[in-house]
C-alpha cells in the first residue's frame, strides 16, 4: 500500500503531506486515520506510548468520543528526507460543553511508502470561552479559503 506523497520531501509535498493529514484526522473516522500508519507504527501522545494500527484506532475512538466537535489546523514546521515536523491547533469540547484549544508539535518518520512508521506528539491544552473560538466550519475538512494557523495568528 502506497500513501503519496512519499519521500523525500519537499516544501510542496510536506506541506501536502500534512494537509492530507489534517482532512483525514477532520473526518473523525479512526479507521480511515490509521491507514495512514505502518502496521507497526510507533506512537507517543502526550504521556501515551503505543504501537500499532489496532492501537491507534482505539485511542482515536476514545479520543473522539471525549472531544466532540473536534476541528484541526495543522501546518508544516520543518522537513527533511523522510521526515515532516507539524505544529497544529484543535478545538473541542467535552460532554459539559467546555470548550478547550489544544496546541502541539508532531514528529513525523516516515517508510518509502509514505506510511507513517512515527509519531511523537506533545500537546498543550487552554480552556477557551465560546466568543475565543476561531475553528468556525462545518464539521469535516476545513476549507480551502478558510485561514490557517499563521493567519490567525495561532
Amino acid at each position: 500500500m502506497s500513501r503519496p506523497p512519499l519521500p523525500p520531501f519537499d516544501a510542496m509535498t510536506a506541506a501536502r503531506k500534512a494537509r492530507l493529514a489534517e482532512d483525514a484526522w477532520n473526518s473523525r473516522d479512526p479507521a480511515r486515520v490509521a491507514l495512514a500508519y505502518t502496521p507497526d507504527s510507533r506512537w507517543r501522545n502526550r504521556s501515551e506510548f503505543f504501537t500499532g494500527r489496532a492501537a491507534i484506532e482505539a485511542f482515536l475512538v476514545r479520543k473522539w468520543q471525549r472531544e466532540l466537535d473536534y476541528r484541526l489546523i495543522k501546518e508544516v514546521w520543518a522537513y527533511t528526507g523522510d521526515r515532516i515536523a507539524v505544529r497544529f491547533a484543535y478545538e473541542s469540547h467535552d460532554e459539559h460543553g467546555v470548550w478547550t484549544r489544544s496546541h502541539g508539535n508532531e514528529q513525523w518518520e516516515f517508510d518509502e511508502h509514505g506510511l507513517m512508521r512515527r509519531r511523537e506528539a506533545s500537546i498543550n491544552d487552554v480552556i477557551i470561552s465560546d466568543g475565543e473560538r476561531r475553528f468556525h466550519w462545518p464539521l469535516g475538512p476545513r476549507p480551502d479559503d478558510h485561514p490557517g494557523l499563521s493567519e490567525l495568528g495561532l
